[in-house]
């Protein structure tokens, strides 16, 4: 059976966007069994993914040379005997492990002027491709032959006892409706919808016999709490108090997702659950929520997207004025089956 490793990117929505690039080079007529060199954090997200085989933890922090211990890793891969590298990351670092390993065949775009490292290296028309998912399924391909089209939506699985394992140790009831509202964002703050419109929007949802759960890492912690506080104490904040895989197993129970252009905004998309995404600085043209059942919210203004990760005018108005009420017409389209 031949092997496939694919390096992992490190960010929380392109590895869910990776998923649908390894349904693709696992439906290969010889069914490859395909690792994955991610970093640990993300290791949780590519084993809710049932083509890969195993995650190889990826040490390097952001950033990070560190080329003796990349060969070091690279020799330790070499003995696993892969056919195929496929890197996704275009940073020249990324690609050092699969070239040390001497893996046969190196696949991935440019990047850094890679050549070398890379022996199967793609150049990439962003225009044809606008799509990040568009452009890892890409590689699945031989060089040259177009994409099928439509990409499949990328899917993370559920296992039901592992789910109720979680909802016992934060002491969570799966019953009602569920909104959870995702209100981080790594990249910057430009992408955050204010503290004050996620309240008076879970003011809204309550009056509606939503159960509200706020969700995020514990850098979002402090604007979850600024929530919880204009919000009269209504959602309960589990910002910082799971793991990826417990807010994982969380965020598959809502009814309801509202969230900025996050990680978990493709999570939850990857889960089939309802979304609302909320876009300022950033651009659905590049990485929207794929799936049917999302509806992006933006305002198009002359300004936006900047792709700024604070706000260069100083006015914030992609969020600002994004209205509560606005949002909740979007929630409202989405209980009445309308998709985007």
């Amino acid at each position: 059976m031949p092997r496939i490793l694919v390096v992992a990117p490190s960010w929380v929505g392109d590895c869910v966007m990776a998923q649908p690039l390894l349904a693709r080079l696992k439906a290969r007529p010889e069914a490859p069994e395909i690792d994955v060199l991610a970093p640990a954090w993300s290791a949780t997200l590519f084993k809710r993914m049932p083509e890969v085989n195993a995650v190889i933890e990826n040490p390097f922090a952001h950033g990070e040379l560190k080329l003796l211990d990349r060969f070091r890793l690279g020799r330790q891969l070499a003995r696993a005997r892969y056919d195929q590298a496929v890197v996704l990351p275009n940073s020249l670092k990324s690609a050092l492990a699969p070239f040390f390993a001497r893996i046969p065949v190196r696949t991935g775009f440019v990047g850094e002027a890679r050549y070398g490292l890379l022996n199967d290296v793609r150049s990439l028309n962003k225009i044809e491709y606008p799509l990040m998912v568009e452009r890892y399924a890409l590689l699945a391909e031989r060089r040259g032959a177009p994409l099928p089209r439509p990409v499949p939506e990328p899917r993370l699985t559920v296992d039901p006892a592992r789910r109720q394992a979680t909802l016992t140790r934060l002491g969570l009831e799966d019953s009602g409706p569920i909104a959870v509202f995702c209100p981080g964002a790594e990249y910057g703050p430009a992408k955050r919808w204010p503290a004050a419109h996620f309240a008076a929007l879970a003011r809204a949802l309550a009056g509606q016999h939503f159960r509200v759960w706020l969700v995020g890492s514990a850098k979002d912690r402090e604007i979850a709490e600024e929530i919880v506080a204009a919000a009269e104490h209504i959602p309960l904040n589990l910002c910082g108090k799971t793991s990826l895989d417990e807010a994982i197993d969380v965020v598959s129970l809502a009814s309801l997702v509202v969230t900025n252009d996050s990680g978990l905004m493709h999570v939850a998309a990857a889960l089939g659950r309802p979304v609302v995404a909320l876009f300022g600085s950033s651009s659905p043209r590049f990485t929207p929520p794929l799936s049917r059942r999302a509806r992006v919210v933006r305002l198009d203004l002359p300004c936006s997207p900047c792709f700024e990760r604070v706000c260069p005018l100083g006015h914030f108005r992609c969020m600002i004025d994004l209205t509560p009420a606005r949002v909740l017409d979007e929630v409202a389209r989405l209980g009445e089956g309308g998709e985007s």
